[in-house]
């Protein structure tokens, strides 16, 4: 699925199932706190802390997902085109970081 489409989803949904958007500083609130439900996970799983049993069924995509969808949020309700936006950074991070990671030796 395309950004813009997925844009569209997620207003789609909040329309349809949700009273109306969480305000802005709320849905800032529920992405940094997605985002260290992620962070936990691979903290755990992947870094040097134990996981906790309870931690152990823990989907990471959903998780991800989550953090898609309150992004996809904000996109909407500040009118950002995330489809320009990401396919603007993707060209600027292309010309901009192409030789430079070819020649970071901490990468090879």
């Amino acid at each position: 699925m395309k950004i813009d489409h997925a844009q569209k989803a997620v207003d789609d949904w909040i329309k349809a199932h949700g009273v109306r958007y969480f305000n802005e500083l709320t849905n800032m609130a529920q992405l940094t706190e997605e985002v260290g439900e992620v962070a936990r996970i691979i903290a755990r799983r992947y870094g040097e802390q134990s996981e906790k049993e309870s931690d152990k069924s823990k989907d990471l995509g959903e998780e991800l997902a989550d953090v898609l969808f309150v992004v996809l949020c904000l996109a909407n309700q500040t009118g950002i085109d995330l489809q320009e936006a990401f396919d603007k950074k993707l060209d600027l991070k292309t010309k901009r970081d192409h030789d430079r990671h070819h020649s970071n030796t901490k990468l090879k």
